[in-house]
């Protein structure tokens, strides 16, 4: 199936199609046949699958115009699957509360509910059982695709059922990520992307040598379960301080306690501009990364007042990817937008409470250039 529309591409008003094409992506263990739609414009190919609604690959050009996939996969579902608990969460939208919560528990007008454990004696990602191996209703839209789910009252511990929407769409040389969510009982929510990027290709080895530039004067600190404690602390004067664009590298082996606790970075960084609460928040450039060997610049920009960069420090080298090449520690990077982790036991934190007659509107977008 392939659905061709027109698209406005930018302030010049000038014209570009958008394809959309529906492919057989292999069959999950009970013979689910997933599908896999590829949408393409003239400056990006992006291939989703309706299983997890996650992006399986993500082509875009370097300085010489060539086009490259730029984001960590595998060529067909059963590659995912195989990963078994191991989990890598490769491309995958996370949730129902993506990042941890503290021993899975968190309590809501005085009820206490119990997400099962699946990480240090925490809960990752909405449990072992989230989002990212659900098979997710897809719709074909003009310039991209909507996956929809809905997650029963229940589900992995969590209260009310819960709808939830996410846009992938093409707008020239940017991937939009819309997500919106409505509940018929009061839960926690907390969805985004998991997309591991490398800049030089997928495949091709460390983004330790990728300049990573990140928009925050605070992170928060993590114990060691990666849950955090004490509160926002400034990163001035820590490895944490990406204000100015520095190798990812550069400081990854600093003898830095929270660093040591992680392995490398996965901490959670508060955007300047962040707002608060789990409604619409104000669209800012959360992170900028390039990469000085092809001059592919990634910038994501997003409504949510928090971004979670990882640096695949607990990549293994057990699963080989769509190149062939075997995904070893920091073969790729995630920035992924969201609420900071913990926050349903951290009222300190913009909350992640949806309620009925709510609807949790986010948005994020992944923007490709080059840097001769």
């Amino acid at each position: 199936m392939v659905v061709t529309m027109m698209t406005m591409l930018g302030a010049q008003g000038a014209m570009a199609a958008v394809t959309v094409t529906k492919a057989g992506f292999g069959k999950l263990t009970d013979g689910t046949a997933i599908d896999v739609y590829t949408v393409k414009n003239a400056e990006l190919a992006v291939r989703i699958t309706n299983y997890g609604a996650r992006i399986v690959s993500l082509e875009t050009k370097d300085r010489d115009g060539k086009m490259g996939d730029v984001v960590l996969g595998y060529n067909s579902v059963e590659g995912y699957v195989a990963e078994g608990t191991a989990k890598s969460y490769f491309g995958a939208i996370v949730g129902r509360y993506g990042n941890r919560i503290r021993g899975g528990k968190f309590t809501i007008d005085g009820h206490q509910y119990q997400v099962p454990l699946n990480n240090n004696g925490n809960a990752l990602h909405g449990g072992p059982h989230g989002f990212d191996d659900r098979v997710w209703i897809d719709k074909v839209l003009p310039d991209g695709v909507e996956m929809t789910l809905v997650s029963k009252d229940g589900d992995m511990g969590f209260p009310g059922t819960l709808t939830v929407h996410v846009r992938y769409t093409l707008v020239g040389d940017s991937v939009h990520i819309n997500y919106s969510a409505t509940t018929d009982k009061a839960t926690v929510v907390n969805i985004t992307n998991h997309s591991y990027f490398n800049l030089a290709g997928e495949g091709s080895g460390t983004i330790l040598s990728q300049v990573m530039q990140i928009n925050a004067d605070q992170y928060t600190p993590v114990d060691a379960g990666l849950i955090p404690v004490g509160g926002p602390q400034p990163v001035a004067e820590t490895p944490f301080d990406f204000n100015k664009p520095t190798m990812i590298g550069a400081r990854i082996n600093f003898g830095n306690d929270q660093l040591k606790i992680a392995g490398g970075y996965d901490h959670n960084w508060i955007l300047r501009g962040a707002g608060s609460g789990n409604t619409n928040g104000v669209m800012k450039v959360a992170a900028k990364v390039h990469d000085p060997k092809t001059g592919r610049v990634l910038t994501v920009s997003t409504t949510e007042p928090g971004v979670q960069f990882y640096s695949g420090n607990f990549l293994d080298g057990k699963f080989k990817g769509k190149s062939g090449v075997a995904y070893a520690k920091y073969a790729g990077f995630c920035l992924e937008t969201q609420h900071y982790p913990d926050s349903p036991n951290q009222p300190a934190f913009p909350s992640t409470l949806l309620r009925p007659g709510q609807t949790m509107h986010s948005e994020t977008v992944f923007a490709f250039s080059v840097q001769k």
